[in-house]
């Protein structure tokens, strides 16, 4: 919540300041009011529906069964703990997609150029998307890599509402909610002090022969968002969502992994991380959306954004003991902390 105040104040300061609009980040689905409660609804009927049917066994006594396990799951308590979450959620979301809009205001110059270089000696005088694309080939491997960076987008406020609507882990839901949250504010801080397009962008040439994918129609979009918002921001409904450094997928994708080990989830759910995580920086740097250095980057933010979190919601930076219960959200405070 204090995540959402201060970058919500600093949103409206810079606007201010530059004579920037704030706008709806996702304005194309729709006005938020009417999807975010949509998306409550969803999550709710999907927590409640499947357990009442299970326990009813019969679905003409399953309004019965949802009854009871409404009343079980559901306490005033959760709901105000979801709702609150997924509110201060939001904020830090649209705040940080606005603040990221800002940033060829605030900072003119780009580093894309250092990056390249930098990526150069890393790899030994060979540039890695290039090189990515020798290996991998351009025809299938792109089609199952721009597969790989779509799902990404659905599986971060998928975690999100598991954590908060679907889990009665108070301790674990709010510590990770909060290192996404993290996670996004140091992302945003890291485009202001190294803003850059990308090798997608910066090296077109390179990614010519891929095959056409829903990620080269994601990057013409953002392209096309980005010329307006330069042009004009008061004449579009659109953000500026470009920029490579550090890398938000790669970032978001070590805290999933760093937090599915420290609470020691099912061994099979922290081994799809792993490997979505391996899959998701090949992905970044092979489609250029990111150079290899913003996956070095995405790495360190992602492992800080989990400790500042463990600070900020009173955990510790340690795996939970084997058979440790999980607290409820109706523990008192000082037990959680």
């Amino acid at each position: 919540m204090w995540l959402a105040v201060a970058i919500a104040v600093t949103t409206f300061v810079m606007a201010w300041v530059y004579d920037l609009p704030v706008r709806d980040p996702d304005s194309a689905v729709g006005p938020a009011y009417i999807w975010v409660p949509v998306v409550l609804v969803a999550a709710f009927l999907t927590d409640v529906v499947p357990r009442a049917l299970w326990r009813a066994r019969n679905p003409l006594r399953a309004f019965g069964a949802a009854r009871e396990v409404v009343r079980e799951r559901w306490t005033i308590t959760h709901v105000k703990f979801a709702l609150i979450g997924l509110a201060a959620w939001y904020v830090i979301y649209a705040s940080f997609r606005n603040l990221k809009s800002f940033v060829p205001f605030v900072n003119r110059h780009l580093w894309d150029g250092v990056l390249e270089d930098v990526d150069r000696v890393m790899f030994f005088g060979h540039d890695p998307a290039p090189l990515l694309h020798d290996w991998l080939g351009t025809g299938a491997a792109a089609h199952f890599l721009s597969f790989i960076y779509i799902a990404w987008i659905v599986m971060v406020p998928a975690s999100l509402v598991v954590a908060l609507v679907w889990s009665r882990d108070a301790r674990a839901g709010s510590w990770y909610v909060t290192a996404i949250a993290v996670d996004w504010v140091l992302g945003v801080a890291t485009y202001f002090a190294v803003p850059s397009l990308g090798p997608i962008y910066s090296r077109p040439e390179w990614f010519a022969d891929l095959d056409r994918t829903p990620v080269t129609v994601l990057a013409e979009g953002m392209m096309d968002d980005r010329h307006q918002v330069l042009v004009n921001p008061f004449t579009t409904d659109a953000v500026q969502t470009i920029a490579a450094f550090a890398s938000l997928h790669v970032g978001i994708s070590v805290t999933m992994c760093v937090m599915a080990e420290l609470l020691r989830l099912h061994r099979g759910v922290r081994v799809f991380l792993w490997v979505f995580l391996a899959l998701t920086v090949v992905a970044t740097v092979y489609l250029g959306w990111h150079y290899a250095l913003d996956a070095i980057g995405g790495v360190v933010l992602g492992v800080a954004g989990v400790w500042i979190a463990a600070k900020g919601t009173g955990n510790q930076m340690r795996r939970r003991p084997v058979g440790a219960q999980p607290l409820a959200i109706s523990e008192e405070p000082s037990r959680v902390a």
